[in-house]
């Protein structure tokens, strides 16, 4: 008959666990202590929670796991917290959102050599990551769900405390939890409740705590502002260590300094790209012997590749366009275009003068795998050499060794990467 794990074995693994991290990972230690550790009623917590102010914690849930996986899962949420994902969430679906950053999170634990814990999310492809930049890959109707609960905010839109925390969990029968604005006592432990230790390990009355009430959207400001110095002194303590790994640098990185959206970041590139150059040419006679400079704006020369090989949308495409059409019609760009996949497509180029729109051709050849010398190869051969060249494409291809003589602007979608050039995110 197995044995019954004694009362307690759940707070002093959760301790041992910290104790560890703080020596081993100091990135993720000195994170976790900001946050105290509560156990919870396993009505509503089926594993673990955060409302970015504590951890809480289903015992039952928490000696299932090792050592190593509770280390894991204390990481797993002090993380979600630095990285402000109870602040960014925006206008998406909260579940989606979510999943994503689920995944966003177990890629830089897993990266750190941290032992996941069995229901974590994890895929090789979300590696180097945002949660924004996951996010449009997972499907409404896709079957995963956090492994954790998220208790940023009241209402049901689909990953709310009924959807997350109703389902059975280790410790007890699924309950509903209390309905918004109902009374709920002060959590030890929490913020503004009396007793607060801040890094301890906070005591009930046995029964466990009842679901925290969210944070106003007040206070998920404050609490975003205050992460975002916790996150900068961890990574500053772990790097005077030499314990910060670079995936977790490039992570704090876009979040201290975020990077621009990409709409932003190509109006500033064809900006650049448009120089307005003194002239000395000789005036006409009316305007006397003297040849003083003028300033003469020229349109400059743009060529734009589209990626075809099948893993770009219609609709995607035609955004894009749009933009760079909006743009090139300020700053007087005159605009050849191209497809291409493993191979130009036959029905191009198109030339569009600075006054006329950029449409998508009404047939493209494409589906095909993905070669980008060709492309590169061609705007080289062209009469006016373009002052810069845009690729639309996942980066998901061959690449030729050098790069060519004028610049390039690669935005992609998805993670890929490229080897030369400037590259910006899209989604």
């Amino acid at each position: 008959m197995k044995r019954r794990a004694p009362p307690g074995d759940a707070a002093r693994k959760l301790a041992a666990a910290r104790t560890q991290l703080v020596m081993e990972k100091p990135f993720f230690g000195v994170l976790v202590l900001h946050l105290p550790l509560v156990p919870a009623d396993p009505a509503w917590c089926r594993t673990t929670a955060t409302d970015a102010r504590a951890i809480y914690y289903n015992p039952a849930y928490i000696e299932t796991l090792s050592l190593e996986q509770t280390k894991f899962a204390l990481a797993h949420e002090a993380l979600h917290c630095a990285l402000s994902h109870f602040h960014r969430r925006e206008h998406r679906v909260r579940r989606r959102w979510d999943v994503a950053c689920d995944f966003a999170v177990n890629a830089l634990l897993v990266a750190d050599g941290l032992v996941p814990t069995p229901d974590a999310l994890h895929r090789r492809a979300y590696e180097g990551m945002a949660a924004e930049e996951i996010y449009p890959y997972i499907g409404p109707k896709d079957g995963e769900t956090p492994q954790d609960q998220h208790l940023y905010e009241e209402g049901d839109d689909g990953a709310d405390a009924r959807g997350q925390g109703a389902r059975p969990g280790p410790g007890g029968p699924a309950q509903r939890p209390p309905r918004a604005g109902a009374a709920r006592p002060a959590l030890p432990g929490a913020p503004g409740s009396a007793g607060t230790a801040r890094a301890g390990v906070a005591d009930t009355d046995g029964r466990g705590a009842p679901p925290p009430r969210p944070p106003a959207s007040t206070e998920r400001e404050q609490l975003a502002t205050q992460w975002r110095l916790r996150l900068a002194a961890a990574a500053q303590q772990a790097q005077r260590a030499g314990k910060l790994p670079g995936a977790l640098a490039r992570a704090i990185d876009d979040l201290v300094q975020p990077r621009l959206p990409w709409r932003t970041l190509l109006a500033r590139y064809l900006t650049s790209a448009a120089r307005t150059d003194y002239s000395f040419a000789r005036p006409g006679r009316r305007e006397g012997a003297a040849i003083l400079p003028g300033l003469r704006a020229a349109h400059i020369e743009l060529a734009v590749v589209i990626d075809t090989s099948g893993s770009i949308t219609g609709e995607e495409l035609q955004e894009f366009l749009s933009e760079v059409s909006a743009i090139t019609s300020t700053i007087n760009a005159r605009v050849t275009l191209h497809a291409c996949d493993a191979e130009l497509a036959p029905e191009g180029p198109w030339v569009y003068e600075p006054w006329e729109e950029l449409r998508l051709p009404a047939s493209l050849t494409g589906g095909g795998g993905t070669r980008f010398a060709p492309a590169l190869e061609w705007a080289e051969t062209l009469e006016r050499r373009p002052d810069a060249l845009l690729y639309f494409t996942d980066a998901e291809g061959e690449f030729p060794e050098r790069a060519p003589p004028f610049p390039v602007l690669w935005l992609v979608k998805g993670p890929g990467t490229v080897p030369w050039g400037e590259r910006v995110q899209l989604n």
